[in-house]
């Protein structure tokens, strides 16, 4: 999913090697590939960012850290990578489609467990949705979410024996809201969009199993003034004010 946002860039006349920010982004936005646990949080920044700079335009497009990660090496255009885990981007820049002297971690996440709002399996807790029977929906452990909850799992003591292995967790958020599934793992950001369909268990093994959500400028960004811009302003108060509304803590 994508969204564009006409941003006005606060930075004014050229740099020092004659680059005018604002003059080459009136025909290309700032592409920014984003996890997708991050896309409200990423909307609301990118609005923000535009309100202030009016001659650029941020265009956000959101998925599975390892499919953005893919999409990069398959030659997809973008300025900016953030991803939900450090093990996503140490990948990109391995291949060196990110600069890692732009590396900076912005935001961490935790895991809670979800149940539908009526929670006909009565799951209240790790192990009760371990049971055999319920049908527990996690992330597929290729991915930061996936990876995340076996971590936790193996923190608790216990196996998941998930029906299903999702590649983003807004899927597996998905199959919990409609009933499709008992219980479900999922970033404490994400059971807070859907607090009226969905009910919260604590997870305690997940307070000290947190993943952190690194942002850096791709190598071959033909606006690497306008994507530092971005990630600035990420980094920033107001930034850090919006992830921090949407749930994300301090790293």
């Amino acid at each position: 999913m994508t969204g564009t946002w006409l941003v006005a860039f606060a930075l004014t006349g050229c740099s020092a090697d004659g680059h005018d920010p604002s003059h080459a982004s009136e025909t290309e936005p700032i592409r920014v590939f984003a996890a997708a646990s991050l896309q409200p949080s990423f909307e609301e920044i990118a609005a923000e960012f535009t309100a202030e700079n009016p001659h650029l335009e941020v265009d956000i497009s959101a998925a599975g850290s390892s499919t953005l990660v893919h999409n990069l090496h398959a030659g997809a255009p973008a300025d900016v990578l953030a991803t939900a885990d450090e093990a996503s981007m140490q990948d990109a820049h391995d291949a060196e489609l990110t600069d890692p002297n732009s590396h900076e971690v912005f935001a961490a996440n935790t895991l809670v467990g979800v149940v539908p709002a009526d929670n006909p399996a009565q799951v209240n807790s790790l192990e009760e949705a371990t049971e055999p029977g319920v049908k527990l929906v996690t992330c597929a452990p290729q991915v930061p979410c996936g990876a995340l909850s076996e971590s936790v799992a193996q923190a608790a003591g216990v196996a998941l024996r998930p029906v299903s292995e999702e590649h983003q967790v807004v899927d597996v958020l998905g199959k919990v809201r409609t009933g499709e599934a008992d219980a479900g793992l999922v970033y404490a950001t994400d059971a807070r969009l859907a607090s009226e369909e969905v009910t919260v268990f604590p997870i305690t093994q997940a307070e000290q199993q947190r993943n952190l959500y690194p942002i850096a400028r791709t190598t071959d960004t033909g606006h690497p003034e306008e994507a530092d811009a971005f990630i600035e302003f990420v980094h920033s108060e107001r930034g850090q004010a919006i992830l921090a509304s949407h749930g994300f803590l301090k790293p």
